[in-house]
């Protein structure tokens, strides 16, 4: 589950987590620590997304082919499972990023928000 400020937020990020991982494997390979650190950190420190559901989450996503993983040596000489964005990767995380905005815009016209296309 990802930690939010709100109680009512929780429901609807959790549908989002696939979503931010593919996001931050974009930028570069880590491993799981760094994930879930990198994610709280562009989110402002208003997400938190806990082992419990990245792991899984990250399961998932290498058995749908969409990253890879190999054990590396980390920045602190610690054995760590690093992931890597597939081209599958790639083409799901810009379906998903589509699907959002498209998802968002219509929240954001049913509640009236300036700026909403």
């Amino acid at each position: 589950m990802i930690d939010a400020m709100a109680r009512d937020q929780t429901d609807l990020l959790q549908g989002t987590l696939e979503l931010l991982v593919l996001k931050t494997l974009s930028l570069e390979p880590m491993h799981g620590w760094g994930i879930s650190q990198r994610i709280q950190q562009m989110s402002g420190d208003v997400l938190q997304v806990t082992q419990g559901s990245l792991y899984p989450a990250l399961q998932r996503m290498k058995t749908r082919g969409w990253i890879s993983s190999e054990w590396r040596v980390t920045e602190n000489n610690r054995k760590a499972r690093y992931y890597t964005l597939t081209a599958a990767g790639r083409r799901e995380l810009a379906r998903e990023q589509w699907q959002w905005e498209r998802s968002s815009t219509a929240v954001n016209e049913v509640l009236g928000w300036e700026g909403a296309s």
